[in-house]
């Protein structure tokens, strides 16, 4: 996976065509009172990055410098992750360029953007924001724990 930033490529005959810039650091924007998003933030932080992960809490003022066009908003109530280029991810992609930042999940990460793949992908994402519904107290404001969904940490079977 890379950015969609374009990079002059010089080709035959001096001919330069545009491809992607690589992704060379990922800000993932996280909601620093859901206890689900902090639990993934330090598992983030544990897995060897083959890109480097800074973890940032979304709506922050750190948040707010660093990204003053994001719609602070809208990252509290989806995940967003941002490449160094400027690149912006959300939702399903956002958790699909987390875990290609990853050493061990890179080669999932690019089976989740398959076609076979990204339903699995799409499903997790909405899996979560089930989990962290307002309308459900695991993932409120002020609650300690998350408590396990139906079906076990990954939801129903």
């Amino acid at each position: 996976m890379t950015g969609t930033a374009p990079a002059a490529s010089p080709g035959p005959a001096g001919y330069t065509a545009a491809r992607p810039a690589p992704v060379r650091r990922l800000t993932v924007l996280y909601d620093a009172h859901c206890p689900l998003c902090v639990h993934l933030r330090h598992w983030l932080q544990r897995q060897r990055q083959l890109v480097p992960l800074d973890l940032v809490p979304a709506g922050s003022a750190e948040a707010q410098r660093r990204f003053p066009e994001l719609d602070h908003t809208a990252t509290l109530a989806e995940i967003t992750v941002v490449g160094d280029l400027g690149q912006v991810y959300r939702e399903t992609s956002a958790w699909i360029v987390c875990l290609w930042a990853l050493a061990r999940y890179r080669s999932r990460a690019h089976w989740l953007t398959t076609p076979a793949g990204r339903p699995f992908a799409r499903g997790t994402v909405l899996a979560a924001a089930r989990y962290r519904s307002p309308a459900l107290p695991p993932c409120a404001p002020g609650v300690r724990e998350c408590a396990t969904p139906p079906g076990g940490p990954w939801g129903p079977r």
